[in-house]
């Protein structure tokens, strides 16, 4: 699992809310309230952190364990960021007595500047440019407040606020979300703990410092082409936002997956069937509370 679960389903929600909001005024009517209000992502302006990744597990005959380690920076209260990330993941497979080895490098970099979502495709040596959806919908709901907005989508999956515990000396807001738990400091995860499949991903914060000065070096993107992609569509007639969520309802995990590669096609490669079908379950589960 590449990515914490917040960050997972921020866009899937935004996808989701967008099909549904017959009792809100129209996006765009809100978006230019609060226009001139300042988005904070996070309840503090600037940091480093540093996370270590431990995946282990067994599905189906197979035994998986993968390490991985992941580095993030940002300032602006969250607006401008990049995420670094290296996983490798072994996989011994032993299906009717034939045995084999797969193993699974990873290596990711991802940077929001000011709405903008920039995917570094390392292989292809591209840069997928796409207006970030979940930055327009902290900018649409409760005032631009972004941790507001990030708690009430736990919420909404059936996530709970259970406690509070420090994580590097840091106290945290500690979540149980489905599969799981989540640390997190003024809207910054530290720690995440999910089962998805038979597979237990552990991702802890090693190193972080909070309000300091991040040099321009850090946020800096490989000399690739950039390549734009088509954003999720905002649909503000009510009729066919009702519509629309209950064809969420109802759709197969199969015609998610089409969907997902056809509507962010950066995204599908890079998620592997277990993040799908968790994130598949997270937008059943949000469709049906957008949908009530």
């Amino acid at each position: 699992m590449k990515k914490y679960l917040l960050s997972l389903i921020m866009p899937l929600t935004f996808f989701v809310v967008s099909c549904n909001n017959a009792q809100n005024q129209s996006l765009q009517t809100k978006a230019s309230n609060i226009s001139k209000t300042t988005i904070k992502r996070y309840e503090v302006p600037s940091g480093m952190v540093t996370y270590n990744t431990v995946i282990k597990g067994k599905v189906m005959g197979s035994t998986i364990d993968g390490s991985g380690t992941q580095e993030l920076y940002f300032k602006d209260w969250g607006n401008v960021e990049l995420k670094k990330e290296d996983e490798k993941k072994v996989t011994h497979i032993n299906i009717f007595g034939q045995k084999k080895t797969e193993v699974d490098e990873t290596h990711t970099i991802n940077k929001l500047d000011n709405g903008k979502s920039y995917s570094v495709d390392m292989k292809n040596k591209i840069i997928y440019v796409r207006d970030d959806p979940a930055m327009a919908m902290i900018k649409t709901f409760n005032d631009g407040d972004a941790v507001k907005t990030g708690e009430k989508m736990l919420e909404s999956i059936g996530g709970k606020k259970i406690g509070k515990e420090k994580v590097l000396d840091y106290m945290c807001d500690v979540w149980q979300i489905p599969g799981g738990k989540q640390w997190i400091y003024k809207g910054v995860p530290l720690k995440l703990e999910m089962t998805m499949m038979g597979i237990t991903t552990t991702q802890s914060a090693t190193k972080a410092k909070f309000g300091i000065n991040v040099p321009d070096k850090y946020f800096k993107l490989p000399d690739y082409p950039l390549q734009e992609i088509e954003s999720f569509d905002i649909d503000d007639n009510n009729k066919q936002s009702k519509q629309n969520t209950a064809i969420l309802k109802k759709m197969s995990f199969e015609d998610y997956k089409k969907l997902i590669k056809q509507k962010d096609p950066e995204a599908f490669k890079n998620m592997s069937k277990e993040e799908l079908k968790m994130s598949y379950q997270l937008m059943q589960k949000m469709a049906q509370q957008m949908g009530q």
